[in-house]
């Protein structure tokens, strides 16, 4: 009697222990008999089943990032580019999820890596590398979110974020475009470089055009001013010489000495007879 009543305590432990299941913070969990779900709407706690009968399938309620190796795609001006990016999805209904992907998330998983990588082609190639990368990326990726989030619907997911983490060229096509680069701004600096000459040349046959002018002019206003000056001497010479003939002729005199004796020592050999030394003579006789 005790070991059957121990035996019955056994099986009761064992129907309990297969009756009930616990569904975690992280966890999605679908219930099933016969291979048909017949619950998924279950919250955090402890829950029960029939034993035997039906069974439990729990999914992961967090967030999966998808991040696979870059992709290449063309762009309108049909340049290869590589494009790398990740997805952040998560299981929005887990009935739904079981049905459509035999509760594999690998199988999910590439169906959303096609579409994404679809869905990506089809809007790069719609638009230039300068648009691909430029500010209006953003409104792609929110775009593409939608559109991607509707594709895989039919899953039982849904798709949370898109980010396009790094866009580059191909490394044969990074030489091209580097090349081309290169030559356009040699091109360019070349251009710059012979309009700095010739703007250069420009300014120096001004400077020197102006500066023959400027000379042009200064010579004639010198040689203007040196003739009213010659003029003004002659003419104050003549009033002088007009005035005293006499004591103009004795002052230029005393001038020629002046400027005979301006040394020390200075000697000058002359015939004392000379009309150099005549107001001496006389001088000397007065």
């Amino acid at each position: 009697m005790k070991n059957l009543i121990l035996l019955l305590i056994a099986v009761l432990a064992i129907i309990a222990g297969n009756s009930a299941f616990v569904v975690r913070e992280n966890e999605r969990a679908v219930l099933l008999q016969f291979g048909r779900v017949l619950r998924s709407d279950y919250v955090p706690g402890l829950h029960w089943k029939l034993p035997l009968l039906q069974n439990v399938r729990k999914f992961e309620r967090r967030i999966v990032t998808l991040d696979k190796e870059p992709q290449r795609y063309l762009t309108s001006e049909r340049k290869d580019v590589l494009v790398d990016f990740f997805v952040k999805w998560r299981i929005k209904d887990a009935a739904i999820f079981n049905t459509a992907s035999s509760g594999d998330e690998r199988l999910a998983e590439s169906r959303l890596d096609s579409t994404t990588r679809n869905a990506l082609g089809k809007e790069i190639v719609k638009r230039s590398l300068q648009e691909v990368v430029s500010d209006q990326r953003s409104e792609l990726m929110v775009e593409l979110r939608d559109n991607i989030s509707e594709a895989v619907e039919e899953l039982g997911i849904e798709v949370v974020d898109l980010r396009v983490m790094r866009i580059d060229l191909p490394d044969e096509v990074s030489q091209k475009v580097f090349d081309r680069m290169t030559s356009e701004r040699k091109a360019v600096a070349n251009r710059l470089r012979s309009q700095g000459t010739e703007a250069a040349e420009k300014i120096r046959a001004n400077a020197e055009r102006d500066a023959q002018i400027a000379m042009a002019e200064a010579q004639r206003d010198a040689q203007e001013l040196r003739g009213a000056g010659d003029a003004e001497s002659a003419r104050i010479y003549a009033d002088a010489f007009n005035r005293d003939a006499e004591f103009y002729a004795f002052w230029r005199s005393l001038e020629a000495y002046r400027a005979a004796f301006t040394e020390p020592g200075s000697v000058l050999v002359l015939d004392p007879k000379s009309e150099f030394f005549q107001y001496f003579g006389e001088g000397a006789k007065r």
